[in-house]
């Protein structure tokens, strides 16, 4: 899967995580992630340092909840296992996805 494509995947998987939430809050999320952090949705794939904090800045300690329902869309789209890490977060998961990628010699 070339790189573009991943970040492709993630989007998809980042709005459908937000979807989950309805459409108006998603559509609330977005405008407050461009306005108030300065991060584009489609600029999230190449600044997810960012976007993680955006949504810690959003919704606190509940933000972890959303990044895994995220993970979780990505892991699915790219027919890999999700297994939960206690101690991982939401960027260690995604370098998880590209790292399994790379051994199947998909990036």
């Amino acid at each position: 899967m070339p790189h573009t494509s991943f970040e492709k995947t993630l989007l998809a998987a980042v709005d459908e995580g937000l979807s989950s939430l309805g459409d108006s809050p998603k559509q609330a999320i977005l405008f407050h992630l461009e306005n108030s952090f300065k991060l584009r949705k489609t600029k999230i794939p190449t600044n997810l340092t960012e976007f993680a904090k955006a949504l810690e800045g959003i919704f606190g300690p509940g933000a972890s909840y959303l990044e895994k329902l995220i993970v979780k869309r990505l892991y699915e789209k790219l027919g890999l296992e999700f297994e939960e890490e206690e101690t991982w977060n939401f960027l260690d998961y995604i370098d998880d996805a590209k790292k399994h990628l790379n051994t199947m010699g998909d990036i």
